[in-house]
């Protein structure tokens, strides 16, 4: 049986003891880690630049944003304003966030010797969406950790649930829970780490059901999952690969695509955004958790993992040396995707 309470407090003794001796061998000018949130459902992202801040570091299983969204803005505009120094950020990195990271250096949007990987591995993110339906109207005043169980408290009740029936279905089919090393990036993680060289034995079973379904069944099911979209972009503004000064949808000049909540063009704003991070995406769930209306957006996004997996045999975020599919070619490329699907 596992004790889920002390996992986090050796992963949060674990991360503070590494930053602050980075921040000791003056290897880091800057760490991007998870801070107390306001509610029980919430954490935040924090900016530590000095040494006497680290205790503000923590870790729990609501750490759901991927901070390598934070590098981008942060680290380019950082670097800017000292340009006369080698800054360098750290960033509190589970096994999704590093290989952002790397998919990130793959793209040149950050360079590998302004970024410090602080590498945990970790032990599973909570669906808070589905916690919620549990409690309906209810107010959540605080949630515990106890062994393997949640403990869920509001005003006049207390409800204890099993943690492995509300993790996240991304986690539970998670095979990198630490960032993944090879020659290339060793230099730049400090901490945890995992030996990987490819993932073979996913099996995408998350999604199995989705896939067992006819295209009519399909269109259905993509129609219900859409519909309460409100067009807010959350997804879009926590997704890592998201980076465009310019989004397609906002792009007026001229006018691609309006901006209506009829189901067509919703539907039309997500998979195109979808297939923009195809051969990029690492699963780490930020875009259905950043969505204020609870909707999953993981059945699109493992399925185009999948196929990018069963065509290219890749998988984003490993090592520096392999490109996505989308940034090369080989002249033995399978050609089926020209073809319908069965």
């Amino acid at each position: 049986m596992s004790n889920i309470q002390k996992e986090n407090e050796e992963i949060e003794r674990f991360i503070r003891e590494v930053s602050r001796d980075l921040f000791k061998e003056n290897k880091v000018d800057l760490i991007i880690g998870y801070g107390k949130g306001s509610i029980p459902f919430n954490t935040t992202p924090i900016f530590i630049s000095e040494e006497n801040d680290i205790d503000k570091l923590i870790w729990n299983n609501f750490c759901y944003i991927n901070l390598s969204r934070y590098l981008l803005p942060s680290l380019n505009d950082f670097i800017r304003e000292n340009k006369d120094k080698n800054l360098k950020i750290g960033v509190i990195s589970k096994g999704c966030t590093a290989r952002s990271i790397i998919q990130l250096i793959i793209e040149n949007q950050i360079k590998p010797e302004n970024v410090v990987i602080i590498g945990m591995e970790c032990n599973g993110i909570l669906n808070r969406k589905k916690i919620e339906k549990e409690f309906g109207d209810l107010e959540i005043t605080d949630i515990l950790i106890n062994g393997d169980n949640i403990i869920v408290k509001g005003d006049k009740f207390e409800k204890e649930l099993a943690f492995n029936d509300y993790l996240s279905e991304l986690c539970k089919a998670c095979k990198i829970r630490a960032p993944p090393i090879s020659s290339k990036v060793s230099d730049i993680i400090v901490g945890k780490s995992q030996e990987v060289s490819s993932i073979e034995e996913d099996d995408f079973s998350d999604i199995s059901e989705f896939e067992s379904k006819s295209s009519e069944e399909k269109w259905a099911h993509i129609s219900e999952l859409l519909k309460d979209c409100t067009r807010c972009y959350a997804c879009r503004e926590a997704c890592p690969f998201c980076y465009c000064n310019l989004c397609f949808i906002d792009q007026n000049l001229p006018t691609w695509f309006s901006k209506t909540s009829n189901l067509g063009e919703i539907v039309i704003f997500h998979m195109i955004r979808a297939l923009h991070v195809a051969g990029r995406c690492v699963a780490c769930g930020a875009c259905s958790n950043a969505c204020p209306m609870g909707i999953d957006l993981t059945i699109i996004t493992r399925k185009l993992e999948k196929i990018v997996k069963e065509r290219f045999d890749f998988t984003a975020g490993l090592d520096l040396d392999t490109l996505p599919p989308m940034m090369t070619f080989k002249m033995d490329d399978k050609e089926e995707f020209m073809l319908e699907e069965d």
